[in-house]
């Protein structure tokens, strides 16, 4: 315990370490700008959250962090700053990227299984769920037992205790 302690009270040991604490804020990168436009700045934004981020695949346009979607949200700018709307942009993105840069992609014949598929597939398994249950309740053997039977069952179980 004394040897790892001595260790540690080196002068070149607690310059080490205190460099280490310290290389993180050094290395800090300054927040990027906005836009010089507010206004430009919040249309852009409402715009990018509905953009899929062609690198990261599962995150907002806004939110991601990745080159292309800096570069990305630059061009939306860009094309907000040319007085497009966000139809055109979104349609510009869609020529460009196709329907999969678009989280909610629109209804039309090409994405009719993305849409519909879910409930499809769930439909198709509850029937196939239910025509199971009927097979297997049809196959299920049948005691259509009588009073005597069922009597003599009792019977047989009480002279079981008994013995």
């Amino acid at each position: 315990m004394q040897r790892c302690f001595a260790l540690f009270c080196r002068p070149s040991v607690l310059v080490a370490l205190l460099w280490m604490c310290l290389a993180g804020s050094l290395m800090a990168k300054e927040a990027e700008p906005n836009a010089q436009d507010p206004v430009i700045e919040a249309r852009m934004v409402h715009i990018s959250e509905e953009l899929r981020c062609m690198v990261c695949q599962n995150e907002s346009l806004a939110s991601s962090h990745a080159e292309l979607a800096g570069d990305l949200r630059e061009e939306v700018r860009s094309l907000i700053r040319q007085n497009k709307t966000d139809d055109e942009i979104k349609a510009f993105l869609i020529t460009r990227y196709g329907d999969f840069v678009l989280y909610r992609p629109t209804v039309k014949p090409m994405t009719w299984a993305l849409w519909f598929g879910p409930f499809v597939l769930l439909l198709v398994a509850l029937t196939a769920m239910l025509m199971y249950l009927r097979q297997r309740q049809r196959q299920a053997p049948q005691t259509g037992w009588t009073d005597e039977q069922l009597k003599k069952a009792e019977r047989l179980l009480k002279d079981g205790e008994s013995a």
